[in-house]
């Protein structure tokens, strides 16, 4: 194991469920230890998660102390966080090699959303996008992505969300691997236990993945961060369209058995036109999908402008005219450093600045 017990030998928390419960039975009996221990571990890990072995008081010391050296429970650090007059609350998770990445909590009446980020920067570099900005550094592991849940159903003061979206940090289909087996953990009731239909997949579109995405047999929701209707738009603030365009991704959504959310940030002078609105219309109404339509954030995208609130409402009723379901949805954390990657980028700035010693004199 590394000095900083990043590399374990063995990471339970990072499995899924069925190869979890295989390797606790396999350790268990080599321990001498009765079955049934089997049944009071597993669920410790994600079901009724604990922050250490040593509060699994149902366990003799023996055996704690035994999984302690065999898979040490690994945790997120809350570096930082902030919370908006909003509800919304912003965190920094520091991860066990130093790096660090973002989730954002987000209450609204009964339902609360937890925004949960599947890679330490991204390296898709949309231009709307704070993390795009910072390059990509590496994938989150199952248990990192998993863990940001994790860590707030361990804090009384905030418990499990009702609702995980995959719209943080990071692309969740470019670390498909990682976010392969954190969908599990998510949603197997023998771990996190939240419905499909409760866990949404925000993707820029990369195809092959996006199709991988599809053969599973859970009912995920998708949403694609489409932005622009038109090659000429997409390409100008997606570099991905180059590689996979708006026609070829639209097919593979036409083959999507499901509901199809596109997300749409209205930048002013770049797709936010009445054209603009009857191409998207050309995209959308055909697939039955619903729009998002978003507000670009103040301080995500410097040298760019939110569309007025005007043009938005425009832009929003030429949709339905067309046969478009559209919602407006508002910014949260406006007081805060809620665009994705702020807080991070804030965060290391302030650590990198030198500090101010303030001296008082009387006069």
């Amino acid at each position: 194991m590394a000095a900083s017990g990043y590399y374990l030998d063995v990471n339970l928390l990072n499995m899924t469920p069925d190869d979890a419960e295989h390797r606790v039975a396999a350790w268990v009996a080599e321990q001498g230890a009765p079955p049934y221990r089997v049944d009071q571990i597993v669920p410790r890990l994600w079901a009724r998660p604990i922050g250490a072995w040593d509060d699994a008081t149902d366990l003799p010391r023996a055996l704690i102390a035994g999984l302690e050296q065999w898979s040490p429970i690994l945790r997120l650090e809350r570096q930082a966080h902030q919370t908006s007059a909003d509800g919304t609350v912003k965190f920094l998770w520091r991860l066990p090699d130093g790096l660090s990445v973002e989730s954002v909590w987000i209450p609204e009446g009964k339902r609360r959303t937890l925004c949960i980020s599947s890679q330490v920067g991204c390296a898709f570099g949309c231009v709307f996008c704070a993390t795009g900005r910072m390059g990509f550094e590496r994938h989150l592991e199952p248990w990192e992505i998993a863990g940001q849940v994790r860590e707030l159903a361990l804090d009384p003061a905030f418990g499990k969300p009702t609702n995980v979206v995959f719209m943080g940090m990071g692309e969740p289909l470019h670390n498909w691997d990682g976010v392969d087996a954190a969908l599990t953990i998510l949603n197997d009731a023998r771990c996190l236990g939240i419905g499909a239909r409760h866990i949404t997949v925000s993707t820029v579109g990369i195809l092959p993945r996006l199709a991988q995405l599809a053969a599973r047999r859970e009912q995920f929701r998708l949403a694609i961060s489409l932005h622009a209707a038109t090659t000429e738009r997409r390409m100008a603030i997606m570099p991905i369209e180059k590689k996979y365009p708006i026609d070829r991704l639209v097919r593979s959504l036409e083959a999507f058995a499901r509901r199809v959310t596109f997300e749409y940030v209205l930048i002013r002078g770049a797709n936010d036109s009445l054209a603009d609105a009857e191409a998207l219309a050309r995209i959308a109404a055909p697939l039955g999908a619903l729009v998002n339509l978003l507000p670009l954030h103040p301080g995500g995208a410097p040298g760019l402008e939110p569309t007025s609130g005007a043009q938005t409402r425009r832009f929003a009723r030429r949709l339905r005219e067309l046969g478009v379901k559209a919602t407006l949805r508002r910014s949260r954390g406006l007081d805060i450093s809620a665009a994705c990657g702020q807080l991070r980028v804030e965060t290391e700035a302030s650590a990198s600045r030198p500090r101010m010693t303030v001296t008082s004199s009387s006069s």
